[in-house]
């Protein structure tokens, strides 16, 4: 499965720090223990936990500036947390296409979240994309 794994350790890890406090190292620790994740994976989840945890004002920011009309403390725990995992990727990760970023961002929320919630996060990370090409040249 690849990266999707270290996907979703990431955003069960960020799930347990948002809600519950979790120190970020022993929640991830413990998620990729309990579901056996590739080596691979656990580094690749680490990096986006670490990430999004280092930028998360920036990354809030984005969100509100592109999700027209919700405010981040609004939205849905999961959404939430899955929108600033894809952010990071669209932003930081640049061996990731912004389609397979946005892709996977909507089958986490097909999965964890509620049906309509694909919807909204293929619509804002579709608005955070244009924004970031839009400032590399791009668009």
């Amino acid at each position: 499965m690849g990266r999707r794994q270290g996907r979703e350790a990431a955003l069960k890890t960020l799930f347990q720090v948002e809600l519950g406090g979790a120190q970020p190292e022993f929640a991830l620790n413990a998620t990729c223990e309990q579901e056996a994740i590739a080596s691979a994976d656990v580094a690749f989840a680490r990096d986006l936990v670490t990430g999004v945890l280092e930028r998360l004002p920036e990354l809030d920011e984005l969100l509100r500036r592109c999700s027209h009309e919700w405010s981040v403390e609004r939205m849905a725990v999961l959404d939430r947390l899955i929108l600033r995992l894809a952010c990071y990727e669209i932003l930081f990760c640049s061996d990731i296409p912004v389609a397979v970023s946005i892709n996977e961002a909507v089958e986490l929320a097909k999965k964890y979240s509620t049906p309509e919630a694909g919807r909204f996060i293929n619509g804002v990370l579709s608005a955070v994309a244009r924004g970031r090409l839009a400032e590399d040249g791009r668009l």
